[in-house]
């Protein structure tokens, strides 16, 4: 069996919130937005790579503290970091450099995921 990741999915409390952080501040694009079965829905990403779909609703399936995170690499964590200062998003957890070619820190969404920005160096 050969597979290829399509997407992941979070349910979100506020979608417009949610689209502030991943679209506007991380800047990740709008592949499209819809409707179904009365939930509003976004995908986010481009082409040829995973995408992350967002699903409003009242109460997110998966709680935060599940251990489940969403992981994107930057090409400078340092720069990564300067933005999100900009943006007033603290930095949850790190930076750690487990080995030599490789930096990582943590934020969270609005909903309290966490979402791992790494370096590869």
């Amino acid at each position: 069996m050969k597979l290829r990741m399509n997407w992941i999915t979070l349910r979100v409390r506020d979608l417009e919130a949610s689209l502030e952080f991943y679209h506007r501040i991380l800047g990740l694009p709008v592949e499209r937005r819809f409707e179904s079965r009365g939930r509003q829905i976004v995908m986010l990403g481009t082409e040829g790579q995973p995408k992350l779909e967002l699903i409003q609703g009242s109460d997110p399936a998966l709680k935060p503290e599940c251990g489940v995170s969403v992981g994107f690499e930057v090409g400078s964590l340092d720069e990564a970091m300067a933005e999100l200062s900009n943006e007033g998003i603290p930095v949850a957890r790190g930076p750690v450099s487990p080995n030599p070619s490789l930096r990582f820190l943590y934020i969270l969404d609005p909903d309290g995921f966490e979402v791992q920005l790494a370096e590869h160096l």
